[in-house]
Parts: structure tokens; C-alpha cells; sequence
């Protein structure tokens, strides 16, 4: 069957809802506990700030390659406007993670990426084909962005014991306006699997697992 009439709740809500348990682990990771618990160590830290800048600078290609798909596909003008502001944002970001590695003493130029972020930094390339649709592509930002999102508002919320020194790292993901961010950006995909055709919906479901699962990954090579 092909562009099913979906009005139960949207395609996300389903998805989120099915695959509850690695969304979990994405989102309650215990390196995110441990920031929010303060007991993290301090190497572990250092460990993601240097991995997670690379994997920035693979992240900044892909999210122009769903900007170009929303310029061919998308059904909807406004997209434009969301995904480039979304781009912008990312300059202060890489600018942001160069001053909090000096800030703790991480040579960013003497990183070298771990296999689980090559692993991860190839899957993106993968999205950034041709062959791969806007539907899929803009799947994969929002899960990429919501993981984030979701996990450092955690290390936020009145009971978290979140040390004074990574509050800041907490904000920059876990602050209202990129929540709204990611909210939009769901909007976005939910109306785009609205219409989608059953492979289109397969594909991109699978994309939203296998992100889930390279962001588990993540977080597991950053507590070393």
C-alpha cells in the first residue's frame, strides 16, 4: 500500500513508543546520569568534548546535504528557513567546543577519531547521498538533534546535581529554544511520513533506529 492515511497520533509517536527501550538508553545514558549525578569523570568528559567536535565537523556537511534535499523535495518553504538556522547556529557551536577544549586542556588538533565515531561519521556520509530522499534525511537530523536535546534538559531539571562547570555544556543542548528547535524539526518529519509510501517509511524508520543505536555507541565509547 503505498501513501497510507495515518490519524492515529503521529509516525514519531509511534516509533518512540516501539522502540521506548533504545531511545532510553540514548536519553538516559549513564554517562548522562553521571553528569547529572556530578560524579562523572573528568577524562571521560574530555573524551567526548574531543570526539564530539569531530563528529561536528561530519555533522556540518550532512545537515547542508538535508538543507539541498529540502530545496529540491520539500512541500514546504518554511523548511528552508529551519534547517538553515539550525545551520548557522552550528559555526558558534564549533567555535564553543574549541574554547571549552581549551578551557580543559584538549588538544583538538591531536584527536583522533575512535572507531565508533568513524563508524557513526560514515553512516552520516551515507545520508548524505542522492539516492537517499528528504524524507529520510530529515528523519535522521531530528533523531540526531532530540537525542541531545533530550539528554542534557535531563542534567537541567530542579533535582539534577549537575556541577557548576558543565551547566554550560548542559544549556547549549538542553535549553528551551532548541527544544522548540527539535520540536520543529519533528513537525517537519511527521509531515513528511505522513505521506510517505511504505518503503520510504521503512527506510526511514530505520534510520531513526540506527541513529539511536550510533548514539548509544557514543556515549559507551566516551565513558571509555
Amino acid at each position: 500500500m503505498e501513501g497510507i492515511h495515518r490519524d492515529v497520533g503521529s509516525t514519531t509517536d509511534a516509533w518512540l513508543k516501539k522502540h521506548s527501550i533504545v531511545y532510553i538508553a540514548a536519553t538516559r545514558h549513564p554517562f548522562i546520569h553521571a553528569i547529572r549525578d556530578g560524579s562523572i569523570d573528568p577524562n571521560n568528559f574530555k573524551r567526548w568534548l574531543g570526539q564530539d567536535y569531530l563528529f561536528v565537523r561530519t555533522f556540518v556537511p550532512f545537515a547542508s546535504s538535508v538543507l539541498l534535499k529540502a530545496w529540491k523535495e520539500s512541500d514546504d518553504s518554511s523548511d528552508m528557513d529551519v534547517l538553515l538556522g539550525g545551520i548557522a547556529s552550528l559555526n558558534d557551536e564549533i567555535s564553543w567546543f574549541k574554547r571549552e577544549a581549551s578551557k580543559w586542556g584538549v588538544q583538538l588538533s591531536s584527536i583522533v577519531p575512535q572507531q565508533v565515531n568513524q563508524n557513526y561519521c560514515r553512516f552520516l556520509e551515507s545520508l548524505m547521498g542522492l539516492e537517499v530522499e528528504y524524507t529520510e534525511a530529515i528523519t535522521a537530523l531530528w533523531a540526531i538533534e532530540v537525542v541531545y536535546q533530550q539528554s542534557f534538559a535531563h542534567c537541567l531539571e530542579e533535582d539534577a546535581s549537575t556541577p557548576a562547570d558543565l551547566r554550560e555544556t548542559c544549556q547549549r543542548w538542553g535549553n528551551e529554544e532548541f527544544g522548540r528547535y527539535c520540536s520543529t524539526l519533528r513537525m517537519i518529519a511527521d509531515r513528511r511520513l505522513m505521506k510517505a509510501t511504505d518503503s520510504e517509511l521503512k527506510k526511514a524508520e530505520v534510520t531513526f533506529l540506527c541513529i539511536l543505536e550510533h548514539e548509544v555507541e557514543f556515549w559507551n565509547m566516551s565513558r571509555g
